[in-house]
């Protein structure tokens, strides 16, 4: 196998900022585990800076670390790995295989440029095209950075990995749109996340809940869900189940957050928790009524692997890519059908809880999987590129 670099600007950013792992960030941590020998790469504002082998090794112990101490070590990074920034420039091995998994740099001149320069082979990870399918979602400026970090990718990727054929598919359209061809490809489910650990742990509420899973943003739907909350209050007062949030709040969500904070019906009705650590998070979806998963447009979904491996049941928005990964499992509905979100909810609540065991999936998308096909795969690149 060639030499490997991670480039791991993302998650060590978003834990110098005390930020918990997003699902992006939890694919990091797994190539950070398979590749334990690689090298690893941080940029900033496109400044791309290779760390030795051994601040690689010293960096990827402190990722790698319990959620609780990685926080702590990396908000005081700034102290603890100044002399690093200071050592010697680096260079990588010739035709080393470079991996972003994040999508973040490529949109920098100078990020590409330090790529050229050393003349290793990029390999990306496309996780979703949202920004260019769905802009109304997305934040302001969100479409020309995204399409540029396409671009870019397309231009010069050696090889390009998608969590799924759903993604490939949009991202097959737009390099047909821009008259660009394909690199290599491979199509590469997740797994579930490392270190979700649901036994033992023990209920974190005592009435029934519902839970859903990610940030607060207008992709994801909440308004719809809030909307239901408040007319299942209305019908049933406080016996009507409990909704628990957990996510941080993103951008362009204030109708979202203006419901949570002055809407009188879903006071003490709806818990929000914009952080909280694998094991309680582990807690909360294990005992809950059922995952709802509203959303108008996902790359792939990994909070689907998270409930359906734990035998939660799912109501989810009827999307291509869900059915590719878990098949008909979930009970499906419309984003937009709030007479159906009603009404299933409602069902799930009032019914004896079917066994779980009988609606668990028995071959759910794993990482065992995952680099088994990535591994597979990068020698061909090799080959195809020299």
């Amino acid at each position: 196998m060639q030499d490997i670099i991670l480039d791991v600007t993302r998650i060590l950013g978003r834990g110098m900022k005390g930020r918990l792992p997003t699902g992006v960030d939890r694919v990091c941590l797994a190539y950070l585990e398979h590749f334990a020998d690689a090298r690893l790469f941080i940029h900033i504002r496109g400044n791309g800076i290779l760390l030795t082998e051994a601040d690689s090794a010293r960096l990827r112990e402190w990722l790698l670390i319990p959620e609780s101490d990685r926080l702590r070590i990396l908000q005081n990074l700034p102290i603890q790995f100044s002399s690093l920034l200071r050592a010697p420039l680096s260079q990588p091995p010739r035709d080393a295989i470079f991996m972003n998994l994040g999508h973040s740099g490529v949109e920098y001149p100078r990020y590409m440029n330090w790529l050229k320069r050393h003349g290793v082979r990029p390999v990306y990870m496309v996780h979703d095209l949202i920004p260019i399918t769905h802009p109304e979602y997305c934040r302001d400026g969100e479409v020309e950075r995204h399409t540029l970090r396409m671009l870019t990718m397309l231009q010069t990727a050696h090889g390009i990995i998608t969590n799924s054929q759903d993604t490939l598919d949009a991202l097959t359209t737009f390099a047909a749109d821009h008259q660009l061809a394909l690199p290599d490809t491979l199509v590469a489910h997740l797994g579930t996340p490392p270190g979700l650990t649901f036994s033992q742990c023990k209920r974190p509420l005592a009435e029934p809940y519902f839970i859903m899973l990610g940030t607060i943003e207008p992709r994801k739907n909440h308004l719809l869900i809030l909307n239901i909350w408040r007319k299942l209050v209305e019908r049933h007062g406080p016996l009507a189940p409990k909704l628990v949030l957990i996510g941080q709040r993103g951008w362009e969500c204030e109708q979202i957050i203006d419901m949570l904070e002055r809407c009188p019906a879903l006071q003490g009705s709806v818990i929000e928790y914009p952080d909280t650590s694998d094991e309680m998070l582990a807690a909360w979806l294990h005992h809950s009524e059922a995952l709802l998963f509203p959303s108008f447009a996902e790359g792939f979904g990994l909070p689907l692997l998270e409930a359906l491996q734990q035998h939660v049941p799912v109501i989810a928005s009827d999307l291509p890519v869900f059915r590719e990964i878990v098949g008909d499992f979930p009970d499906y509905l419309d984003a937009i059908d709030g007479a159906g979100w009603l009404n299933t909810i409602e069902r799930y609540w009032l019914r004896s809880m079917e066994d779980r065991e009988e609606r668990s999936l028995s071959n759910l998308p794993t990482w065992e999987a995952h680099f088994k096909k990535v591994d597979d795969w990068l020698p061909g690149i090799e080959k195809l590129n020299t």
